[in-house]
């Protein structure tokens, strides 16, 4: 079965439609390519099922790897039969693989390997065959001076005969499935340790295959951190029966006592550490699999949030003992000023200066961070836009990894001249402009959308933050005269080299004109243009396709279609008319109408932003501490994480209230992303004020009915 074949099978993907991905994937083509532009060749084939591809290819081709390598070992011990070869050419997983091996691996010396040595294969075979004699008049036969008593003989038939029942690979992976199907995750504290931060964990027993993943990670944390004790409870006398039944075990024989203790101590010392370590090395695997789908949703949710827009735009990083950052940016980004005031700390706080800076400026908002000091300082611009009557909105910005942007080297290299606190009133206000220009500057683990995104897989996370703000990018597009290398970077085809590249050479030539001019850029050829060009946009350009996503290669195909109805393309590009051309006259062996519908609704709305229309949060102004908030208040508030268990939820007084998953709605909810996401404008009723610890219980089907708050 070919590799194509092998994926298909796994992801239940048209067998056709795999070969065509690989295919294109070994030819170069990126994901939002194919995805998007090669329609036809994959059957439609989306993202999603594009990266299933790709990750099942990777998966098969370290199983192909290990494969080999352990072929290889085997061949070099000379211990590999037909039958081995072929059981292990049929292993469909990492750990049937594993299983086929262990009986060969040449590790430590052990027990067994040792009896071995000094003889006692005989007596094990007696005890494995259950055999008739005198088991104690046998071993007497096999004393040595390395085997001095009868006790040590028999104890050394039993380590051989415990390593054999344990190296069988159907028994071990019929224990670690009885493991995970039939054990228990035990937890108690560890003596001496603050388990405060874990006590709602301690003395808790749960069936391993219904424990939730964000609950494993919680236990696993307090686990790593030296507060709890985490054991698997398993019936090991369930086990040592099945084991008994498996290896023809007679009660009444002579050495049916000496097989029963072999396979107890088989169960015990041999098979059932391994089947919990692999048991618990699952659920870790699929928590973090859990915990890095809902960071990359959140993410994406955040990435994807409604930009203002290119407008002009004040940006205050809040700061009590040194005063506000205020950096003043022009619509493209651009820095036209910046200044200090001291807004937070005082009762009547000095006003002058910042009118001064806002009148000088004129922004068409105010972006102000939410992190210490911010509502207070919200507060104050708030005042004094209403009181001066000054045409811009004050809105609430994350500053979520904000400091940690300032600090970077990517931070220093585009704000060189810009202290590092200056810099975060740079990076908020540029936030409001455009998030996800904006915060892909930031490393995704600092935004503060996770779930245990500290406890999981960093490698793994990464790799899926870093699909996720590729997708982001390329469904939305990128200027390609505005963007920083750090945007560019995420698009299609272009890497880190070719992105600086491209930066440096409309510094030095000027912004481009159109799509081809890309063609000049330093390094960058025609595979990386045909596979960049339609996620770049040029506004302003001659030809009005080059700032939309229909790509450069059917150019001369709109061109056809607009001559046909006796038009031009810069008159059909936004008109009417595009609902008079008939798609189907079009298809042909490279296009067919699944591209042709693409083409026609961008030729309907060019250039289209599929991100939300912003819309700016607002808060109770007298509600702005954890002592404001009162047991029945209904606030409006904003979504700042979705998890597992529910949603967080910004209602203005420095600290998230949580809505736990059975109070997102009305019905019964699985999914808390199928409800809200980071972002999203809620009402919120307050359930539940906890100061001491610093937590708030909301509730938003609370809403509905305040009765049930009483």
């Amino acid at each position: 079965m070919s590799l194509s074949q092998q994926i298909a099978a796994r992801t239940e993907l048209a067998p056709q439609s795999v070969a065509a991905a690989v295919a294109l994937f070994d030819e170069g083509a990126t994901l939002p390519f194919v995805a998007r532009y090669r329609k036809e060749r994959t059957g439609g084939l989306d993202e999603v099922q594009l990266r299933a591809i790709l990750a099942e290819r990777t998966l098969l081709t370290a199983l192909d790897q290990r494969r080999t390598a352990i072929l290889e070992a085997l061949q070099a011990q000379g211990k590999l039969t037909d039958a081995l070869r072929q059981a292990l050419q049929r292993a469909q997983r990492k750990a049937e693989l594993e299983d086929l091996y262990a009986p060969f691996k040449q590790g430590r010396k052990t027990r067994g390997d040792t009896a071995r040595a000094r003889g006692l294969q005989p007596l094990a075979d007696r005890i494995l065959g259950q055999r008739d004699g005198d088991p104690r008049r046998d071993a007497a036969r096999l004393q040595t001076p390395e085997v001095p008593t009868v006790d040590d003989a028999l104890q050394g038939a039993r380590d051989i005969v415990a390593e054999t029942l344990a190296n069988d690979s159907e028994r071990r992976a019929w224990v670690r499935t009885q493991v995970g199907q039939q054990g228990d995750l035990r937890s108690v504290a560890k003596k001496g340790a603050d388990v405060s931060q874990f006590r709602d964990y301690v003395d808790r027993s749960e069936a391993l295959r219904n424990i939730p993943s964000h609950r494993y990670l919680a236990m696993c944390r307090g686990e790593a951190e030296g507060a709890l004790r985490l054991s698997v409870g398993m019936d090991q006398e369930r086990l040592v029966r099945d084991v008994l039944r498996t290896s023809g075990h007679r009660p009444r024989s002579p050495y049916g006592a000496e097989l029963r203790a072999a396979a107890e101590d088989a169960v015990k010392r041999l098979m059932l550490p391994v089947a919990v370590r692999a048991v618990r090395s699952v659920l870790k695997r699929e928590a973090d699999e859990a915990a890095i789908d809902v960071f990359g949703r959140n993410l994406e949710a955040l990435l994807l949030a409604g930009p203002l827009g290119p407008r002009s735009v004040v940006g205050i990083d809040p700061g009590i003992r040194t005063g506000c950052k205020a950096a003043a940016l022009s619509p493209t980004g651009d820095v036209l000023g910046h200044d200090t005031f001291m807004l937070v700390g005082r009762n009547d706080p000095p006003t002058d200066g910042l009118l001064r800076f806002l009148r000088h400026h004129r922004p068409d908002a105010i972006a102000v961070g939410n992190g210490t000091g911010g509502r207070e300082t919200e507060a104050v611009c708030r005042q004094l836009v209403r009181d001066e009557d000054l045409p811009c909105l004050v809105v609430a910005v994350s500053e979520a990894g904000a400091s940690v942007y300032s600090a970077s080297e990517l931070a220093g290299a585009e704000l060189s001249q810009l202290d590092l606190t200056v810099r975060g009133a740079v990076s908020i206000g540029r936030r409001l402009q455009d998030p996800l220009a904006e915060l892909v500057k930031v490393d995704p683990a600092s935004l503060g959308v996770g779930q245990y995104q500290h406890d999981v897989d960093a490698a793994r996370l990464t790799e899926r933050l870093g699909d996720v703000v590729e997708t982001c990018v390329n469904r939305v597009g990128v200027d390609v005269n505005t963007a920083s290398a750090a945007l560019l970077t995420y698009v299609a085809g272009l890497t880190l080299r070719t992105s600086k590249s491209i930066v440096a050479h409309r510094t030095e030539t000027g912004p481009l004109s159109a799509r081809k001019e890309l063609l000049a850029v330093p390094g960058l050829g025609a595979k990386t243009y045909e596979q960049c060009a339609g996620f770049l946009r040029v506004r302003g350009a001659d030809n009005p396709l080059d700032d939309s996503s229909v790509h450069p290669e059917r150019y001369a195909l709109v061109d056809r279609m607009a001559r046909d109805l006796g038009t031009t393309v810069a008159a059909l590009v936004g008109s009417e008319r595009v609902g008079e051309v008939g798609l189907s006259a079009y298809v042909s062996d490279e296009v067919g109408l699944a591209t042709l519908n693409d083409i026609a609704a961008e030729l309907r709305k060019p250039g289209r932003d599929p991100r939300e229309v912003f819309e700016a949060p607002v808060f109770r102004d007298d509600v702005n501490t954890l002592c404001d908030l009162e047991v029945g208040m209904v606030l409006d508030g904003v979504v700042t994480n979705v998890t597992a268990f529910g949603a967080f939820v910004d209602v203005g007084v420095h600290q998230d209230g949580l809505v736990h998953v059975s109070q997102l709605a009305e019905r019964f909810v699985r999914d808390p992303h199928a409800v809200v996401h980071p972002g999203k404008r809620v009402r919120v009723a307050v359930l539940e004020v906890d100061p001491g610890r610093k937590r708030i219980s909301l509730s938003i089907k609370a809403v509905r009915y305040p009765t049930s708050l009483v």
